[in-house]
């Protein structure tokens, strides 16, 4: 079936109005949001192929071992609409094994990539109506009429990517989720769990240096579209993990004392001063149902691995 793109991209000037306030914060600050230009999108694959990244292959092995499961839990006419589709890897086990897809919209910030990714998906699964949808998901927005209405909506959120969150952040996007599942819904989510320090250091912090490449790329985005003036070689990436707030917390940190431009705004940074690009919280297994319990989600099944190093689970509409 021919893809039919619904682009509701945000306008670069809400974009720039974002950057300049989060720049204004102390620490610094940008959203990780802004990672996924076409660029970023291809580094965060290679990222999720390196051998100390275990989110990706862990997540994979869950779904591998349960999509049939799933694909019951699902079951047919189902609309899949999955937030922060990127290339849809994961989703193929789905297309797959679920049967009698009413339709599957990928929603997606990075317009190029979507549409790649869509275009590809369209023509490997001709029976599945594909239609993605450029929007910023942790907004609400409108969902593309598909040619036969579904039986119910599947929020598909692979990957953690609900740990880039804060908790209040979180329950705000979880709410989003709710109110597109509808009342005869539920969320198919992946959430990755606490485990020792030097394991979730070493995954952002990969040897062959993928991860700081796809950092600096945030700063090269920021120049190219929002007319910054930020020079990458003077700035490093690192990624430590905050053991009070249970997160990773990711950063570019300033090599050197320096004024850099941003939207038309000077901003000063210090030696050693740093912008916060990514917050990547890990949770239990009770403390995230309790949340997504009070956005409107009940937990019905989770599957792990056998080292509990990550979760996928399935949340019905309360």
């Amino acid at each position: 079936m021919p893809v039919r793109l619904l682009d509701l991209e945000p306008a670069a000037h809400d974009e720039e109005q974002e950057i300049v306030s989060g720049l204004g914060h102390d620490p610094k600050q940008i959203s990780p949001k802004y990672f996924y230009d076409e660029t970023g999108s291809q580094l965060f694959e290679e990222i999720c192929e390196q051998p100390e990244y275990y989110p990706t292959r862990t997540e994979i092995g869950i779904m591998r071992d349960h999509v049939e499961t799933i694909a019951g839990l699902i079951g047919p006419d189902a609309s899949i609409i999955e937030f922060g589709s990127g290339s849809s890897v994961k989703t193929r086990f789905l297309l797959g094994h679920v049967p009698d897809l009413a339709a599957y919209v990928p929603v997606d910030i990075s317009r190029e990539h979507l549409v790649s990714a869509a275009d590809t998906l369209a023509a490997d699964f001709d029976a599945v109506e594909v239609l993605p949808v450029c929007a910023d998901f942790t907004q609400p927005f409108d969902l593309p009429v598909p040619s036969r209405m579904p039986a119910r909506n599947i929020v598909y959120f692979p990957g953690s990517t609900i740990g880039n969150f804060s908790q209040r952040q979180a329950m705000d996007l979880l709410r989003v989720m709710r109110a597109q599942a509808k009342d005869d819904g539920a969320l198919l989510i992946g959430v990755d769990l606490e485990k020792p320090k030097d394991v979730l250091e070493r995954a952002y912090n990969d040897a062959a240096g993928v991860t700081a490449e796809f950092n600096l790329n945030l700063l090269t985005r920021l120049n190219r579209d929002h007319g910054a003036t930020f020079e990458l070689d003077a700035f490093e990436h690192s990624a430590i993990y905050d053991e009070e707030h249970r997160r990773i917390e990711m950063r570019l940190i300033s090599l050197e004392s320096q004024k850099v431009d941003v939207a038309g705004q000077r901003f000063d940074f210090d030696n050693g001063e740093y912008i916060v690009t990514e917050h990547s919280h890990k949770y239990t297994l009770d403390r995230f149902a309790s949340m997504a319990a009070d956005a409107g989600f009940a937990q019905q099944c989770c599957w792990t691995d056998a080292d509990n190093l990550f979760s996928v689970q399935y949340l019905t509409a309360a």
